[in-house]
């Protein structure tokens, strides 16, 4: 037997969130108006299907579902370029929203997407075999590290992620190597931004910007890198 499992996800109208799908590069290839708002949308082998409710809160939604790619970072790079097109820019806060690509604790390469209807897209590929939460680790900033990441890009609450960071970056009797302080910085920077809170995002790019490092530094810093880039972009200085 061959089985596939395809998400139906709700929204209040199907329109805005039809829009969405299509600048990330799907086709519309059904939809219905009654006896109930419905449509499916598909990309390569991807297919997803929607129903309208006229009583949804999209920002009170906890509906999401996994995809998985060969090509993360390229799925990733196509639907941001796809929404820059489309809004003028990459949405990276409210709805709809697309998170940094980042490695997890748990053994994924991954990234957050959510339409206009409140439904989050975790978009990875694994990384290992083995995919359970390895254990936290020990180690102060590794730590707050570890557990930032977690709610930042896993249960994507950002304010949970702020008191963590907070806490790590506010201590005096220890201090992070630079590769620590960079990331913290820029979890911070991400966090801040999609909260709304600019001043906090601008002070933490200024403090990332004098970081000293050294070209392996760099290289190890990649997808941190690119997201205080994309930030400097999109917070006012």
């Amino acid at each position: 037997m061959s089985e596939k499992t395809i998400p139906i996800l709700p929204c209040r109208t199907l329109r805005p969130v039809l829009d969405f799908y299509k600048a990330l590069g799907f086709e519309v290839t059904f939809q219905q108006k009654s006896p109930n708002p419905y449509a499916v949308v598909e990309r390569g082998g991807l297919q997803l299907q929607f129903f309208g409710m006229k009583q949804y809160e999209p920002t009170a939604s906890y509906s999401t579902c996994y995809v998985l790619t060969d090509d993360v970072d390229g799925l990733h790079e196509a639907f941001r370029a796809g929404l820059k097109a489309a809004y003028g820019k990459v949405p990276t806060r409210g709805l709809p929203r697309i998170g940094a690509v980042s490695d997890t604790s748990h053994g994924m390469r991954q990234f957050l997407l959510t339409d206009p209807g409140g439904n989050c897209l975790r978009v990875g590929r694994p990384t290992g075999a083995e995919q359970h939460h390895r254990p936290a680790p020990r180690e102060t900033f590794a730590r707050a590290l570890h557990f930032a990441a977690l709610f930042a890009d896993s249960r994507d609450d950002p304010a949970g992620a702020a008191k963590v960071l907070d806490r790590a970056l506010d201590l005096e009797d220890e201090h992070p190597t630079p590769v620590q302080l960079v990331r913290l910085l820029a979890l911070r920077a991400d966090v801040a931004s999609r909260l709304g809170d600019d001043a906090t995002a601008a002070s933490a790019l200024v403090r990332a910007e004098a970081v000293g490092l050294t070209e392996e530094q760099r290289r190890s810093l990649r997808d941190d890198l690119r997201r205080l880039a994309d930030l400097r972009r999109q917070v006012p200085q």
